[in-house]
């Protein structure tokens, strides 16, 4: 079973900057592709934000192109999520998960911009 603890979220203003981690239990962490999601309410869709390969390749959704920088050290499970330049839009809880076999989802980290 596939846990997900996220941390790092908070309350920031508009152009500020904040850093997500993401610690996942299990072995298999360091040969799957895993993402960075976000969750707006009243919705419940996950919006896939971010990815990185195990090889440290990443995509990124239009709406992170050029704000947002995703990276993992794959020697302690972990992946990170910078995010600069942040916007009102950007609030939402922010989960990891594996977006090619997803788990079951962690409690997620809030983050807050204020304009």
């Amino acid at each position: 079973q596939v846990q997900f603890v996220e941390s790092g979220g908070g309350l920031v203003q508009a152009g500020g900057s904040l850093r997500l981690s993401c610690v996942a239990t299990g072995s298999t962490f360091s040969t799957r592709r895993i993402g960075w999601f976000r969750r707006t309410p009243p919705g419940d869709q996950h919006e896939l934000v971010a990815t990185i390969t195990p090889g440290k390749s990443a995509i990124y959704a239009d709406s992170a192109k050029g704000r947002f920088t995703i990276s993992r050290e794959n020697s302690k499970n972990t992946v990170y999520l910078q995010m600069d330049s942040l916007k009102p839009e950007d609030t939402a809880v922010y989960y990891c998960n594996y977006p090619l076999q997803v788990e079951d989802w962690g409690q997620g980290t809030q983050v807050t911009v204020s304009s």
